[in-house]
């Protein structure tokens, strides 16, 4: 005899004692039964303990597995139901072992394979023989820990054979686990067992899209978040921070957004003003967008523990906070003292984080900073949390450790936050930047590489860093410009600079200790570098736009490892001084020596008359046309109605290459208001190339000036300006 019916309904005979029961008492009940339910038939379903969810994507579990300890994935957020059986030629076979008396998994792969990945970490762009502890932790100058754990954690590994053929390894858990990646490689969890999830493709870029359909793509931001921006630990007062654009538009060089630190706050509170140094940031704020600059302001998670402080007070009556292992709030040291932490395992209480936007949104801050989120506690076990403290969780989320929790937390606070911004802007593409995240939480917020410092291996290191995100699933992603701890010098700088007009996230950034690190703080010479390399970025404004709309479809990458361009070339295989843009243009730091350059006629794209020195060597494809604007001094002057089309023509004397635009701003384009146009070019003779335009997609329609740049012999041949969708240009 059953108390629930086939559809769940309660039956005839149980309706009695049911009613006598409180109505909160019997949801909860009825909630229970069915998540018991639900996991004894998943569990029931996963002893088969391995299928193909598609035909090249595999998932294991351990005939352990049990769900509930770690399900649902925060990670996935594509379906991984069963399609069919796991053939007997799959190659990637995870072995679940104990390791320790830790639950883990061994992988054997062949020994010519080349490991890349793992997210966030220090060290190699190749990976082979590192080992990484997934344990967010605020790691300044990543001098902790050997640099082996930073603030981000990715349970992934990208495995690339000598013929070019890869796999994907995703671990797919939050638990604090360590990689290692030998042979076999070793994944050890210092929780539950877990499932693991082996994509198998034909190239390495096909792994990364395919990562990118399993943990969701970033969300195309708004242009002006593509814009060069300006940083520093932090511009007080307000004044300070409006005559810092002021110098920006007297001399020229173009800015798109201001940034403001901790300074800002009243005593470090989160969600309020200095009185004195920021009494009205409205002003501030309508000051920027009057001169065509936005601003970011930073918003930490500790929230100062005192009676009548409204973020306190209302986190206490919602009862919103993070428990110690006593079942009490847990108090720890940051900025302002002792704080309180949200719970964001709630669904009441991310909501209750989202409304705390709204009033300050509507003062015109354009995005959220949110830092100190692995999350940092000074006074803490290790810098954070202790792992036996509590979260209640909800909704989808089972209540758990921190131990379980700790890696995701950065992540579900900047979930609340992007969606509390786009509570109050719904007509606007929310931007938010985080110090912390996990593997998938590129859905959320775009990020940057933590506290690094001013030396010429910082600035080395920042490269395979930042491309190893991007083969992580993260392509928004970018160092702090010129280094934040520590003095940086002109020499330092100028080469910084000319680099980092070409991460995809391009900020300059460091702490109020060091010397002023503006574009021009070391003089005339170096502002004249930095200048012209902020130039190029905004010429370039056109590409990169088109390139963060592709990752924003399949996940690709905006920065790629050059082997990117020949993946059965092995001599290209740990380039990490040269980095990709795409698959058009290739980004030679004048620092680099003995650079594994991709076989073919690269043209040297010569931007400028003259050279100063510092300017990285960019290289156009052979086969490639990429689009190029004017210099603006900020993306709201930004239009794609003149373009300037550069060619390099490939053996056979054709290239090809896109356009994306759309209004810059708002969801209009996922109602298809946007252009996407391709471009086709081909040898008419030996001196002579015609270009097609045509738009592929999209019902945008703007008019547009187009003219050939033809790159031959490091020289451009440029065509007239013309209005026709065919354009001619004879040398």
């Amino acid at each position: 005899m059953f108390v629930f019916g086939s559809k769940g309904e309660i039956s005839e005979k149980f309706l009695p004692l049911f009613l006598k029961i409180k109505k909160s008492l019997l949801l909860k009940l009825y909630q229970k039964f069915f998540v018991l339910l639900f996991a004894f038939f998943s569990i029931q379903a996963m002893a088969q303990n391995s299928f193909l969810a598609e035909k090249d994507i595999a998932i294991f579990y351990p005939k352990d597995f049990d769900s509930l300890q770690t399900l649902p994935s925060l990670a996935i957020v594509h379906p991984l139901t069963k399609q069919r059986n796991l053939p007997d030629n799959w190659e990637i076979q995870p072995k679940f072992s104990l390791i320790d008396g830790k639950n883990a998994v061994e992988i054997n792969f062949a020994e010519s394979t080349d490991l890349y990945g793992t997210g966030e970490v220090t060290g190699s762009l190749r990976r082979n023989g590192r080992e990484i502890t997934l344990w967010n932790t605020d790691n300044g100058n990543y001098l902790q820990y050997n640099g082996d754990r930073l603030y981000q954690s990715h349970p992934w590994v990208l495995g690339v054979r000598e013929d070019g053929t890869s796999f994907g390894i995703i671990a797919d858990h939050t638990w604090k686990q360590e990689i290692k990646l030998n042979h076999p490689i070793q994944m050890i969890s210092e929780g539950p067992s877990f499932r693991v999830i082996v994509i198998e493709k034909e190239t390495p870029q096909e792994v990364v899209q395919a990562l990118g359909k399993l943990t969701g793509t970033i969300e195309l931001p708004p242009l002006w978040a593509i814009g060069y921006q300006q940083s520093r630990f932090s511009y007080y007062p307000q004044q300070q921070a409006a005559s810092i654009v002021d110098e920006f538009r007297n001399r020229q060089i173009p800015l798109d957004v201001l940034w403001m630190d901790i300074n800002y706050m009243d005593g470090f509170r989160i969600f309020t003003f200095d009185p004195k140094g920021y009494a009205d940031p409205k002003k501030l704020n309508e000051y920027l967008h009057k001169n065509d600059v936005k601003s970011v302001f930073m918003i930490d998670p500790g929230v100062k523990k005192e009676e009548g402080y409204f973020v306190y007070d209302q986190g206490t009556s919602g009862n919103h906070w993070t428990l110690n292992k006593n079942n009490e709030a847990f108090t720890g040291k940051v900025w302002p003292g002792q704080c309180v932490f949200p719970d964001y395992t709630r669904p009441e209480t991310r909501t209750w984080w989202a409304s705390l936007y709204k009033d300050f949104m509507s003062l015109g801050v354009d995005g959220v900073w949110n830092d100190m989120n692995e999350p940092s506690v000074f006074d803490g076990t290790n810098g954070s949390m202790p792992p036996d403290n509590f979260h209640r969780g909800g909704g989808e989320l089972p209540k758990g450790s921190h131990l379980r929790y700790h890696n995701v937390y950065g992540m579900l606070m900047v979930k609340a936050t992007r969606e509390g911004i786009l509570e109050t802007n719904p007509n606007k593409r929310p931007f938010v930047l985080s110090r912390s995240n996990f593997m998938g939480g590129q859905r959320y917020a775009a990020t940057w590489t933590g506290d690094n410092k001013s030396t010429f291996d910082y600035l080395k290191e920042s490269i395979p860093m930042s491309i190893n995100l991007g083969l992580s699933g993260q392509p928004f992603n970018g160092p702090d410009i010129g280094g934040f701890s520590g003095d940086a010098n002109p020499e330092l700088f100028g080469q910084w600079i000319a680099l980092g007009a070409y991460y995809p996230f391009s900020r300059n950034h460091t702490s109020t200790e060091t010397v002023a690190q503006e574009p021009w703080a070391f003089g005339e010479e170096i502002e004249k570098v930095s200048r012209t390399a902020i130039n190029r970025r905004y010429k370039l404004l056109p590409y990169l736009y088109t390139l963060f709309r592709e990752a924003s479809v399949n996940g690709m990458p905006v920065m790629r490892p050059i082997y990117f361009a020949d993946i059965k070339d092995k001599t290209l295989r740990e380039e990490e001084q040269a980095f990709l843009i795409g698959k058009d243009l290739m980004i030679i730091p004048r620092w680099a020596k003995n650079v594994h350059e991709p076989k073919g006629n690269w043209e040297t794209i010569p931007f400028e008359k003259e050279d100063d020195g510092y300017q990285s060597i960019v290289k156009l494809r052979p086969g490639g046309v990429v689009p190029i604007s004017k210099i603006v001094q900020s993306t709201e002057e930004y239009s794609a109605e003149k373009i300037t089309l550069l060619v390099n023509l490939a053996e056979r004397g054709k290239a090809s290459g896109s356009l994306y635009d759309d209004e810059k701003d708002g969801f209009g384009y996922k109602n298809g208001e946007f252009s996407l146009f391709e471009f086709k070019a081909k040898r008419v003779s030996k001196n002579q190339i015609k270009v097609r335009i045509k738009q592929k997609e999209g019902n945008r329609k703007i008019k547009q000036q187009y003219r050939i740049g033809w790159v031959k012999d490091n020289q451009i041949h440029y065509s007239a300006w013309s209005y026709s969708n065919n354009i001619h240009l004879i040398i």
